[in-house]
């Protein structure tokens, strides 16, 4: 078992025991569109949704700090085993369930050392 998976277990048997903080979201990414010779759309882009686990938390003083802060921006850890693919400021992450239930926009975002989780900066959509 790899450091991401084992940290995934772990933290969704607690969240599942005691009610949180890991709670289920999924990520929301818009793909391209596709473009003929003429610059028509021939395919729309598209929203796909992949399922994690997220946590949303207080923001870190670093981020009130930080250029572009705004009041209600919040830092939020997605298990890493829970995701399939990477994450990226293009995402969206949509929180399912819990008193932070809504989409919350990517700002920022990290890996931790182990790659366990993605932690970031939201602000709500």
């Amino acid at each position: 078992m790899d450091i991401a998976a084992m940290f995934a277990g772990i933290a969704t048997g607690i969240s599942a025991a005691f009610g949180g903080p890991y709670v289920p979201g999924a990520v929301l990414d818009v793909t391209g569109a596709v473009y003929d010779d003429g610059g028509s759309i021939t395919t729309p882009g598209t929203l796909t949704s992949r399922a994690c686990q997220v946590q949303i938390d207080v923001a870190t003083e670093a981020m009130r700090q930080s250029e572009g802060y705004a009041d209600g921006d919040a830092r939020f850890y997605i298990l890493a085993a829970t995701l399939t693919g990477s994450l990226d400021t293009d995402a969206r992450v949509e929180v399912l369930a819990g008193p932070n239930a809504g989409e919350w926009l990517v700002s920022s975002i990290e890996r931790d050392p182990m790659g366990a989780y993605y932690a970031g900066r939201g602000r709500r959509a």
